[in-house]
């Protein structure tokens, strides 16, 4: 990956570390159906000003908009908020973990990948191994159905940004951000209104979803669709494996959460396999659509 996806990349990782945090304080008082449109009401009022002007384009593509939306936050979010409630933090992290290699596979049939290598694939591998020791076992769920559901948000996590690399490429990010959230919020009001909590949050539940909507959500995807225009959709995907990492750094720092041997071994090996995975090969093609547009430019005799 180029030097600008990397700060993204890194960017992405420690952002979307933090919602673990806040989110567990605000569910505390209000519904996962309320989280969901705080954080998108909340970013979309916030972008939709400055986005007017590119909103015709981003009409023009409405259905793909429509699709990523539905994907990768409506869908997924909704699932990850039932299937929560019957599964171990430890199984969700490590099904969640398939994403990035679910990912990879409709990169290549999809033909935006057009060689994998070894490298990527044992990346990967590692990265999986490192969320499943970061887990320290309590993989337990009760019944099927919340793994399931947890298989069907990896599985969103992987399609969604295949969406934006293939059909959204050219529009402008600020208002294909907000368009996102102006979605999301539209869809989640009905289910946030009929569980609105009875009294008014405290001011520390008021505060985690103020910074869930800003940071978390229209920063991070700001920055989310320019990484996947730069390192491509399977590699941006990635982020999957470290943002547990952050989370855990967080509640040992802020919680003070035990710190065993097992979680630092965890780390490393999902830091690891993460560099392997991300990393060009020479062996592989430019992992972007603008890496891509970079180098017909290149072979152009105008």
């Amino acid at each position: 990956m180029s030097r600008r996806a990397w700060i993204l990349f890194v960017a992405m990782s420690l952002i979307w570390g933090i919602p673990y945090l806040l989110i567990s304080q605000a569910v505390a008082e209000v519904s996962p159906a309320v989280v969901v449109f705080a954080r998108t009401a909340i970013g979309a009022v916030v972008l939709l000003p400055f986005a007017l002007r590119g909103m015709r384009t981003v009409w023009q593509h409405r259905w793909p908009v429509l699709v990523f939306a539905l994907l990768e936050m409506v869908g997924a979010w909704f699932l990850l908020s039932d299937a929560e409630r019957f599964i171990t933090s430890s199984l969700a992290g490590l099904l969640i973990a398939f994403a990035p290699v679910l990912a990879l596979v409709v990169a290549r049939l999809i033909g935006l990948e057009k060689r994998i290598g070894t490298l990527r694939i044992v990346g990967l591998v590692v990265a999986i191994g490192g969320v499943a020791a970061l887990g320290g076992g309590g993989m337990e769920a009760s019944g099927p159905w919340p793994v399931i559901e947890m298989m069907l948000v990896a599985v969103c996590y992987a399609v969604a940004p295949q969406v934006a690399a293939t059909r959204l490429r050219g529009v402008p990010t600020l208002p294909l951000t907000a368009a996102c959230l102006s979605v999301t919020a539209l869809i989640s009001a009905p289910f946030a209104a009929l569980s609105w909590p009875a009294e008014t949050p405290s001011g520390l539940a008021i505060g985690s979803l103020v910074l869930l909507g800003l940071v978390c959500t229209a920063i991070a995807f700001l920055l989310f669709f320019r990484l996947i225009a730069d390192a491509g959709p399977a590699r941006a995907t990635a982020i999957a494996y470290v943002n547990p990492v952050v989370a855990l750094a967080l509640g040992v720092s802020l919680h003070g959460d035990p710190l065993t041997p097992l979680i630092v071994v965890g780390a490393v090996l999902v830091l690891a396999g993460v560099f392997m995975a991300t990393r060009s090969s020479l062996h592989e093609t430019e992992p972007g659509p603008r890496a891509s547009a970079r180098a017909e430019s290149a072979q152009s005799p105008t």
